[in-house]
């Protein structure tokens, strides 16, 4: 089974940063697109077959102006969105410290078990992002395509850095994936299950 590349560059600064976005819909910052530009200036020789963003517009914004940029195909996925924080959306961490101390302790350290109130549980996140990249591996393979750019979350990169590293799931939130950057992983199916490698 041959293995796919992908980058995974997660978006830049967007206007509330500082609190935990999921799917609240904000867009980038004029910094948060320089630091992605950047980071694509340093890769500027990738040869990347298609550009696969999330629908939210921190992302998809630098996605669409990019793809038009090196005459690319460009593909939006809603299952490569931010982990859904519930009502913990649009709150900072020193918000939600001041009302809910344990919960945020319980979820930072265990988030398999623990999740905010009516947010998305880690293994639901889990399963939308696998279907993400599954749609991905099956499109790309009929298109014939070796290699893609991913923009996407912090949360979506740090959950594959975690099956790339076969680390159990409570590292996730440990994990590093800072704004702006670049991530190459390979990707592949064996015996049905998807494998992320990293590179």
């Amino acid at each position: 089974m041959s293995k796919l590349k992908i980058d995974l560059l997660r978006h830049g600064e967007s206007q509330f940063s500082h609190t935990l976005r999921g799917h609240l819909d904000d867009d980038l910052t004029p910094k948060g697109w320089q630091q992605m530009q950047s980071a694509i200036e340093q890769v500027a020789n990738q040869p990347w077959d298609v550009i696969v963003s999330s629908s939210l517009k921190r992302c998809a914004c630098f996605a669409e102006q990019l793809a038009e940029q090196k005459e690319l195909p460009l593909v939006l996925s809603p299952d490569l969105k931010e982990m859904y924080f519930g009502d913990w959306e649009g709150f900072s961490t020193q918000q939600i410290y001041e009302t809910s101390p344990e919960l945020l302790a319980n979820f930072w350290q265990k988030p398999s078990q623990y999740c905010p109130p009516h947010a998305e549980t880690l293994m639901q996140f889990q399963e939308r992002v696998l279907k993400g990249f599954q749609d991905l591996l099956v499109h790309m393979q009929k298109q014939n395509w070796q290699h893609a750019l991913v923009v996407t979350h912090g949360g979506v990169i740090k959950l594959l850095a975690c099956l790339a590293g076969q680390q159990p799931l409570d590292d996730l939130l440990k994990m590093p994936a800072e704004l702006g950057k670049l991530y190459p992983l390979e990707f592949s199916k064996t015996d049905g299950q998807l494998t992320f490698i990293l590179r």
